[in-house]
């Protein structure tokens, strides 16, 4: 068992870390086409084959709702950033794949957000960054 004063301290610097750090890159959207919560959608359906996810794996990966994921989906639809159909596997799923102007506008976006993500991320080296990779995947397992 890990020393309890020790586990609040290292917590208590990765929670503001995390604060303050999205803070500082949440401007890379301030006049984008996209959201950060619409490019967090795009970032999950364009990594995947055909540009194409289920409505499922997408709600996996936001860090909100299921209603609100579904609510967002339908107003990227509107907005022909995706397209959305039933998934044939499920009757009850949905697919939700990414248009042109949906991955034209998540790559232009990409490009410049990768920019400050590596230039924020620049502050440790390649085996920090390592080390901060595999501590928070093992963060993320348990």
């Amino acid at each position: 068992m890990s020393d309890r004063k020790l586990a609040l301290a290292a917590w208590e610097n990765l929670f503001r870390a995390q604060h303050e750090i999205f803070a500082e890159m949440s401007t890379d959207f301030d006049g984008a086409e996209l959201s950060a919560a619409e490019y967090d959608v795009l970032l999950t359906v364009t990594r995947c084959a055909s540009y194409t996810a289920r409505l499922r794996e997408v709600t996996a990966n936001m860090l909100i709702s299921q209603p609100s994921v579904s609510r967002l989906v339908d107003r990227m639809v509107a907005r022909g950033l995706l397209e959305k159909c039933p998934d044939p596997e499920d009757g009850r799923g949905s697919l939700v794949r990414a248009t042109e102007a949906g991955r034209r506008a998540f790559r232009q976006l990409a490009t410049a957000h990768g920019r400050s993500i590596a230039e924020r991320m620049s502050a440790l080296d390649d085996d920090e960054l390592r080390t901060l990779t595999a501590l928070t995947e093992k963060l993320r397992s348990r």
